[in-house]
């Protein structure tokens, strides 16, 4: 089984170390699984490429051909959707996986999801709850939770799937690439998904650590709650049902704070 890993970068140097780390601590490998960890470098400007390149320059020998790196450099700077599709489109695995290059994994995150889609030969996305680190990498002690079972109806009231914890199959995601940077672009791919191949699986564990890394459009809520908006619109939604929708999220959001 070959899994792709596909990690959107734009001056992460000071990050992507850590979160390369994890993918190369994944205990799939030991099992006998490959994974080819594709790096797709918007156009940075710091040192985020040199830093990419040591990595794959100096794959531990006990890797040596169960992993493989790769650095994707877009001529211009594309955004994030376009990133990740191009990660994709070059992906050679069965399953892709998303890991932005602020976030790291659990060592056996992958493994994990892997045994959930194979037990569960309906399903094509498996997601993971996670654990909120500050900017420094300091645990803030909350975790946000997923359902076992993640249904299209649930997730038009907010999306509990971040992207950085996602195992999906190859096939799907090409068929449902990622657009809209002016709106949550992987929401309305989840959306798609689940519309067309009903519920998907959660791990409600936290086996992804997310950074809130200043400056992250997450982080921003009104810009945030615009995006929302606008991806249910782009959903196709009419503008009566994406604000019945969008006035759950905002509910829900606030609770959650509570």
């Amino acid at each position: 089984m070959v899994i792709s890993v596909v990690m959107p970068t734009y001056n992460s140097g000071k990050y992507i170390g850590r979160a390369i780390e994890s993918v190369l601590e994944q205990t799939i490998i030991k099992n006998g699984d490959l994974v080819e960890l594709l790096i797709v470098d918007d156009s940075s400007s710091d040192d985020t490429c040199e830093v990419v390149k040591g990595f794959a320059e100096n794959i531990p020998e006990e890797l040596s051909g169960r992993v493989s790196i790769r650095l994707l450099s877009n001529e211009v700077n594309l955004g994030v959707a376009k990133s990740r599709n191009r990660g994709v489109d070059e992906a050679k695995g069965e399953y892709v996986a998303f890991l932005d290059s602020d976030d790291w994994w659990q060592e056996n995150k992958l493994e994990r999801q892997l045994n959930v889609l194979q037990n569960n030969p309906d399903r094509v996305l498996c997601s993971t709850a996670r654990e909120l680190f500050s900017a420094k990498g300091e645990s803030t002690g909350k975790v946000m939770k997923v359902t076992k079972e993640i249904s299209y109806k649930q997730l038009l009231y907010g999306n509990i799937i971040n992207c950085s914890s996602v195992l999906v199959r190859t096939d799907v995601m090409r068929r449902f690439p990622m657009g809209y940077d002016e709106a949550h672009e992987d929401y309305i791919t989840w959306l798609k998904i689940l519309k067309e191949y009903g519920p998907q699986c959660g791990i409600d564990e936290p086996l992804l650590k997310y950074r809130l890394s200043e400056g992250g459009k997450s982080r921003n809520k009104l810009k945030s709650a615009k995006m929302q908006y606008n991806s249910l619109r782009y959903a196709g939604f009419g503008r009566i049902k994406a604000s019945f929708y969008f006035l759950c999220y905002a509910v829900n959001g606030i609770l959650k704070y509570m």
